[in-house]
């Protein structure tokens, strides 16, 4: 923790978002030293209910995306509960909201007349398709962006259909860009006193992470095409089955590979496979000879052997072997909070480190409406 204070200290957010890329952008700005208020229905952000798996009622998912937060239950349908928001937002930096575009208009806020009238408020949308264009009124949530936005037409074995990723990546992705533009928007505001509309689709998120696959596309024309483990322009860049499990490898150039020759198989070092783009062009006949060799030899052999010689290697590792893994506890990636329902808590932490740690709110996920009368009576 640097010795001046969390980075967002004195930020208030007012979050109006749901289920995962809103609550994600606000989980972070939260461990960054937000003060989050989470704004939810009567019924509840719908994550509460989704599972299994649950602990004493309460949902993984929610618990995954909402720590470090404040929740407040207000009825925006309601005269009471949107005068209660007007309250809130005098104190407010910024708003997050995912609801479909004008749903806020027509609930008797429009964006520019908040904004008007709470000149320094910055509001961020995440929406599926973004503000404008012809989808822009269109629902949608992750798998549907996974498929819409080009993950899945990459994603699997060539041989195979297309293959939605195992996590929730799209809306991952733009809730990380959500708090990027909220970071944006707080720093030109200390610069120019203005506030600024943040507009972010799942959409565009999922395709800016295409990024060379799209960039092929453009400069030649040519669809990508599915590639299972392997990767379109660098070989050897894949998953090889060992004697004991799966051995992922990442020769990403040509002095890499003449050490992979080397302590692997110098029989391979010839003119053919010299330069990546030869490799790549006779991928198929290199495959075939590298696979018998991964067969006869073990992961903690290929891990020795390969490390060892300064190429990149892992192995495929179940998601318990990570979060119990040395790696994870040295840098600090699982902490443990008390929950008011569910007792000991423990959580992954956010990914950035300041001066060698990791920063995690410390408030756990709320229970629904735990804040609700003190942060009304504070704005009353």
């Amino acid at each position: 923790m640097s010795p001046g204070g969390p980075p967002l200290g004195g930020v208030r957010i007012l979050d109006l978002s749901r289920v995962l890329a809103g609550p994600y952008a606000t989980m972070m700005l939260a461990d960054l030293g937000a003060e989050v208020i989470k704004i939810e229905p009567p019924a509840g952000d719908d994550t509460r209910g989704w599972g299994p798996p649950f602990r004493a009622g309460e949902s993984a998912y929610f618990l995954a995306v909402n720590r470090g937060k404040k929740s407040v239950v207000l009825n925006l349908k309601t005269e009471e509960g949107k005068a209660a928001l007007t309250r809130l937002l005098e104190g407010a930096d910024v708003l997050v909201e995912n609801f479909r575009p004008g749903t806020l208009a027509r609930l008797g806020f429009p964006p520019e007349e908040v904004m008007r009238r709470f000149s320094r408020l910055i509001w961020c949308s995440v929406s599926a398709y973004g503000q404008y264009g012809p989808l822009s009124k269109k629902p949608g949530y992750d798998a549907i962006m996974q498929g819409e936005a080009g993950w899945m037409g990459l994603t699997g074995p060539p041989e195979g259909p297309p293959t939605k990723i195992g996590a929730s990546l799209a809306d991952i992705c733009a809730g990380m860009v959500a708090s990027s533009g909220i970071l944006a928007a707080l720093f030109a505001r200390e610069r120019d006193g203005h506030a600024r509309r943040v507009d972010v689709a799942l959409f565009d998120s999922v395709v800016a992470t295409l990024c060379y696959q799209a960039q092929g596309y453009l400069l030649t024309g040519e669809e990508p095409v599915r590639s299972g483990n392997a990767h379109p322009s660098l070989t050897p860049y894949e998953s090889f089955e060992a004697a004991d499990g799966q051995v992922i490898v990442g020769v990403g150039n040509d002095s890499l590979w003449k050490r992979f020759c080397r302590v692997v198989a110098p029989e391979l070092d010839r003119p053919r496979f010299e330069k990546n783009p030869d490799r790549v062009r006779w991928r198929r006949e290199l495959r075939a000879l590298l696979d018998p060799i991964f067969r006869a030899r073990s992961l903690d052999d290929w891990e020795s052997t390969l490390g060892g010689a300064g190429i990149p290697v892992g192995r495929v590792r179940s998601v318990a072997d990570i979060l119990e893994s040395a790696q994870l506890r040295a840098r600090g990636m699982v902490v443990e909070r008390t929950h008011p329902i569910v007792g000991k808590l423990r959580l992954v932490s956010n990914p950035i480190q300041f001066d060698g740690s990791s920063r995690a709110a410390a408030l756990p996920p709320p229970t629904m409406g735990q804040h609700t009368r003190e942060l009304l009576e504070d704005s009353g």
